[in-house]
């Protein structure tokens, strides 16, 4: 069984002796018998301040909801939001603390809000001099495979903020070390490693129990399929949220199921195979209207190129469509579309290219940045 970062703790005791800890987690971060890394901190160590990103500590918000400060009803500790007014932590949030730390499960995607709120909090321990650690997991997707462009820095948004790739091969601990270095963050940073984990593993192959790494990644499937389908969140086709599949089901109430998943089989891409569905959101777009379209099931996870799957998938839909489809527009205060953050480029919504080139161009991308994650690799 692979060991997280939270399970060999004991061998850093030292790191933690007589300070006290402020720890930035989720509903993911636990030991591999499930018990609460905020626990495990609040029983061994002196922990004085929590920090919530998107969802909340423990699960208790849904995608996007605003988090505020609360106190935490099972350790009565602090609860400080980093997915509300302020995504960044304050001077005033370091206060009572000497030590940040951060387990929270990713799942190996740029889109990511919890890859963010890591760098916000790495970028404000080195502005208050505070040291910050991280308690690695595994990449749930495998630390091998590359996918995806580069994301263009006039499009940085939550969803996207340093040039990296769509699905980026790195354990959380392994980026967060790429960020400090690359991007010139330069804080005070150890990573506790993982123990018994490779880089071909995919989550599955850990030994580990799979819980959700946020409420709409229900499945391994749906994190192998993320890299890709999420780019629906930009448009007004249901990504499948408000259904048992968030991610691994695709459509709206116009499609032909059967004409959209003859064509996307006809194209042979590689492990997955696409079956026509009929769905009912119960929340998000579509709410309680009959949506049809596809599920995509993964036969080998291994050959998935989930970003062309998404890509082809979209030029598809859009052509079958007519004008029922469209781009969400700009929210809030926001100047670019939000398809233009997740794609970390306008070139998609403006179709520059024909799929097959964007692919290949994307493809390039990923190429250069295999080389530079290599850099930071901690395991082999």
């Amino acid at each position: 069984m692979v060991k997280c970062g939270i399970d060999v703790i004991e061998k850093y005791a030292k790191l933690f002796e007589n300070k006290r800890i402020g720890l930035i987690t989720a509903p993911s971060g636990v030991t591999k018998d499930l018990k609460s890394t905020i626990d495990v901190f609040y029983k061994n160590f002196n922990l004085t301040a929590l920090y919530s990103p998107e969802h909340g500590i423990r699960g208790e918000f849904q995608a996007g909801e605003e988090v505020k400060e609360y106190i935490d009803e099972r350790t009565g500790i602090k609860v400080y939001s980093l997915y509300g007014k302020n995504k960044k932590p304050t001077p005033e949030m370091f206060e009572n603390i000497d030590i940040m730390v951060i387990d929270v499960q990713d799942v190996g995607s740029r889109y990511y809000t919890y890859l963010y709120t890591m760098a916000y909090a790495m970028e404000a321990c080195k502005e208050n001099g505070k040291e910050f650690v991280v308690l690695d997991r595994p990449n749930p997707v495998g630390g091998v495979k590359v996918e995806g462009n580069i994301l263009d820095t006039n499009f940085r948004s939550f969803v996207g903020w340093y040039p990296i790739t769509q699905r980026y091969g790195l354990t959380i601990g392994e980026l967060a070390q790429l960020f400090n270095t690359e991007f010139g963050i330069n804080c005070e940073l150890h990573v506790i490693k993982l123990e018994g984990w490779q880089r071909d593993m995919y989550y599955d192959e850990t030994g580990l129990l799979w819980l959700n790494p946020s409420p709409n990644i229900s499945s391994l499937d749906a994190a192998v399929l993320y890299s890709g389908t999420c780019l629906f969140e930009g448009t007004n086709i249901s990504e499948g949220r408000g259904t048992t599949r968030p991610f691994e089901i695709i459509g709206a109430p116009w499609l032909d199921p059967y004409e959209l998943s003859n064509a996307m089989n006809e194209k042979g891409l590689k492990g997955v195979i696409f079956r026509p569905v009929y769905f009912i959101p119960s929340f998000s777009k579509h709410k309680n209207e009959i949506c049809k379209g596809v599920q995509i099931h993964i036969k080998d996870k291994k050959s998935v190129d989930a970003v062309e799957v998404g890509i082809r998938l979209l030029y598809e839909i859009i052509k079958i469509s007519g004008e029922n489809f469209e781009w969400l527009p700009p929210f809030g205060n926001s100047k670019n579309y939000f398809i233009d953050y997740l794609a970390g480029t306008d070139e998609l919504r403006l179709m520059k290219y024909e799929e097959d080139e964007l692919i290949e161009k994307w493809r390039k991308d990923s190429k250069k940045f295999e080389t530079i994650k290599q850099k930071y690799h901690l395991y082999q």
